[in-house]
């Protein structure tokens, strides 16, 4: 087990060390460790070497001038300018609460930027300020389409964050897909199979193989072999929120994460894409109103008649256990990627 605390000055350390202004260094490395504290290894620390990749190959800028570049009262479009999607998608989310502060709402969609972590870290901004977020961004293509042999669509997750009175917030966090990407490369880790229904063969043929992907094979959307329907338009909704309107790349024209792979020679946009919302309460009823009916919403769910050795949960339950108990007891990292850790603190004069 490592504390929060010594995996949050670790990455901070390998952020500076690439030239991260200080306040980039800790915003991303609080947007990257979240994804721990959630329970969510794979898209936290376990990703600080993929970030440190695309940066040694250029495609990650460390002092990016993040800028809008469009905008009404309520929406504006942002400019990451190449950096790093942990840090470009807090700005634009705060972009998209002080609009939500003036207007009742704001949306912000943003171009040219990377990958940004858990879509539910930023979607949450919004409970501090009794406002609904929303957030998602569009990713590497690994997913192929319903009926389709061509990986065309990202995992392109969803977050949607409400908060409650008493109760904790409902915080929904999603990819569009039967899993994450993340969630193979950790079951490669540990060389353990796929459940039935994540992944395809190059042929279409369903595959349990945790290592597919590599040989052409695809994730399937939400919804696996009788459903994947919903997940593919799910997933498209979300690609062109965060690419087509902001005008970054989008389908199969999106760069993908790891840095060995070339990103496509004729790209429709710039980078990858994301897109925030938030919502004022207060914009619809009075808030107080609101909060006291989630809770009651909560509560009832929460109590549901449940199946023998069950218990109905309410999105974001999970996620703040983890984090409860990784606060106290520490961060669970898998021996590659301590192995991947140390690598990089060699590299950079830093000690984990």
């Amino acid at each position: 087990m490592y504390p929060y605390q010594r995996l949050f000055d670790f990455s901070r350390q390998i952020f500076l060390a690439i030239g991260c202004p200080p306040e980039d260094a800790q915003t991303a490395s609080e947007t990257l460790l979240s994804a721990d504290l959630r329970g969510v290894d794979s898209h936290g620390v376990a990703r600080l070497i993929g970030y440190i990749r695309l940066w040694e190959a250029g495609r990650i800028n460390a002092t990016p001038t993040i800028r809008i570049v469009h905008e009404t009262p309520s929406t504006a479009t942002v400019n990451g300018d190449g950096g790093l999607g942990l840090v470009v998608a807090p700005k634009a989310m705060q972009i998209a609460l002080e609009k939500a502060k003036v207007a009742g709402s704001g949306w912000v969609s943003v171009k040219n930027s990377n990958h940004f972590g858990i879509a539910g870290y930023h979607a949450m901004k919004a409970l501090e300020l009794d406002m609904i977020g929303v957030a998602m961004t569009n990713a590497s293509p690994l997913v192929a389409p319903t009926y389709s042999l061509e990986r065309l669509l990202g995992t392109n997750p969803i977050a949607v964050a409400i908060p409650a009175k008493e109760q904790p917030p409902f915080v929904a966090d999603l990819a569009t897909t039967t899993a994450a990407n993340g969630k193979l490369e950790m079951l490669q880790r540990k060389n353990l199979e796929a459940p039935h229904g994540w992944i395809q063969a190059v042929d279409g043929s369903p595959s349990i193989n945790p290592n597919e992907l590599k040989d052409g094979g695809a994730l399937l959307p939400l919804g696996g072999d009788t459903g994947s329907h919903k997940g593919y338009a799910l997933g498209a909704v979300v690609d062109i929120f965060s690419a087509v309107l902001s005008g970054a790349n989008y389908g199969p024209w999106v760069p993908p994460f790891v840095s060995f792979l070339a990103p496509p020679a004729d790209p429709v946009g710039e980078g990858i894409g994301h897109f925030f919302g938030a919502m004022r309460v207060d914009a619809f009823r009075p808030a107080e109103d609101f909060k006291l009916h989630m809770d009651n919403w909560i509560t009832r769910f929460r109590s549901s008649k449940a199946k023998e050795g069950h218990q109905v949960l309410i999105p974001g339950d999970p996620e703040r256990l983890f984090t409860e108990q990784r606060l106290k007891e520490g961060i669970p990292l898998l021996p590659p990627v301590v192995k991947d850790l140390e690598g990089l603190g060699e590299k950079f004069g830093v000690t984990l």
